[in-house]
């Protein structure tokens, strides 16, 4: 029996379907952003003959003691940066996805790794994008001269899968899964329904033939990457590039990650010869920071097992408009709201007629609420245009009724402020408890509520 085709309507942003259009998706809001696709259809008689026609194999389950993990093997990519993100390496068989904005650096870093992975393993990278010559060019200035390296330039995601089933090669990079496409499917490239199965057979030939695949994503206006929430669910690894575009550093981030942390970070300045490490990323965000100025307190937040050191500086000065004004950048502006908010109830300073700013130095986005407190002194000593001395420290949580609450790594903190030269150091009175084994040459000072916290810092 023939089987029949129908029209389906699915959007490019999240994946909805739909048998009808409509300009608006009702499932993500996006306008104009349903496309068309065509579906073939088995008839019921011809889906119950196959099934009639099902024979079961036999399956085998192994218990769990009987399963041998000791060949699990991790390549180390020659950048410390990129292998903590990863967990300690690249898994054998593992499916990653590196996604970023455009001229971010993805594929600046993927050749980076190919020079120390192609020492000693071979490398397959597959460019839809751009041709041997034009990658042959970058690679001259970002100094990769490995005899490693093979560069395929092919979008059919079928001709590759075979490729790499007859060469072997040890580890395979895609350029990006948004221009691979399988020619049976009637969608055109970089739809919902071409990344869902391109991505589905580098899974299957990931785990069949137990090499490592990285694949590039690209991301919408919206940050997040182009096509269905699936692709995400489909691979083993998310990592995202972030950073400011007019901004030479690049944080590294894994959002998921079956073979370790999701919490830690990798920070990367982009330069004239490609992405360099950044071993000392709280000593590269507090560099340049003004002496003698009001509004300005330095915060500490946790990376995963890393902390980072963060400028953060605030503006307060008297409104001309009816409505004072709010902005933070860096920091969330609903929770800069709130701590405005505490203040005037709690710590009795006055901010209803004053404009408010709030930006973190350097690019980087707190969103830890151990950064509470130094968004409230930076806004408190510009209010009052006192100077925070520059060897105080300051971190905690603000509750509602204007109490600083615990946080969690208070020693590793302490200890990253002692190493940077930071003399006083201001925590929560609870993780006073806490501590042991703290470098002895700094001050540390425990406070219960807001008000304490400034008068220890002046």
């Amino acid at each position: 029996m023939n089987s029949k085709t129908k029209a389906v309507y699915v959007c490019s942003a999240c994946g909805y379907e739909s048998p009808k259009w409509y300009g608006q998706c009702p499932s993500c809001g996006e306008w104009n952003c349903l496309t068309e696709e065509t579906r073939t259809v088995q008839p019921a008689a011809a889906v119950k003959k196959s099934l009639s026609n099902y024979s079961s194999g036999s399956v085998n389950a192994s218990s769990l003691d009987e399963i041998n993990s000791d060949s699990e093997q991790r390549y180390k990519t020659g950048m410390t940066e990129f292998d903590r993100v990863l967990g300690g390496g690249i898994v054998k068989g593992s499916l990653v996805l590196l996604s970023g904005d455009p001229g971010i650096g993805k594929s600046t870093i993927l050749l980076q790794v190919c020079e120390h992975l192609g020492q000693a393993l071979n490398i397959l990278y597959v460019s839809g994008e751009e041709s041997a010559h034009q990658i042959k060019i970058r690679a001259r200035r970002l100094g990769v001269k490995t005899q490693n390296l093979l560069i395929l330039c092919e979008t059919d995601i079928q001709k590759i899968c075979e490729y790499v089933r007859s060469t072997k090669p040890d580890v395979v990079m895609i350029d990006s899964i948004q221009t691979m496409n399988i020619p049976e499917l009637s969608s055109s490239i970089g739809s919902v329904t071409q990344v869902r199965e391109c991505t589905n057979m580098l899974m299957r030939t990931a785990k069949g033939l137990d090499i490592p695949v990285i694949v590039v994503g690209h991301v919408n206006k919206d940050g997040n990457i182009a096509g269905p929430k699936v692709l995400e669910h489909i691979v083993d690894a998310v990592l995202y590039f972030e950073g400011e575009r007019n901004l030479s550093y690049r944080i590294l981030r894994a959002v998921k990650n079956r073979y370790g942390s999701t919490n830690e970070i990798g920070v990367f300045e982009m330069l004239d010869s490609g992405l360099n490490e950044v071993e000392n990323p709280s000593l590269m965000m507090i560099s340049g920071r003004p002496k003698n100025a009001s509004g300005t307190c330095i915060a500490c937040v946790m990376e995963g097992s890393r902390p980072i050191l963060a400028e953060v500086q605030g503006l307060v000065t008297p409104t001309t408009f009816g409505n004072p004004r709010r902005m933070a950048t860096g920091f969330d502006y609903n929770r800069m709201a709130m701590i405005l908010a505490i203040l005037e109830k709690r710590a009795g300073y006055y901010f209803a007629n004053m404009d408010a700013y709030v930006n973190v130095v350097g690019g980087l986005k707190l969103d830890e609420p151990a950064s509470d407190l130094s968004v409230a002194l930076a806004l408190v000593s510009s209010l009052k245009d006192t100077v925070v001395r520059d060897d105080v420290l300051a971190f905690g949580e603000i509750g509602l009724a204007g109490e600083i609450r615990a946080v969690h790594g208070c020693q590793q903190r302490i200890n990253e402020a002692a190493r940077l030269g930071f003399k006083r150091c201001i925590i929560p009175k609870y993780n006073l408890k806490t501590l042991t084994g703290v470098k002895s040459d700094i001050e540390i000072i425990g406070v219960k509520t807001i008000r304490e916290a400034f008068e220890a810092i002046i």
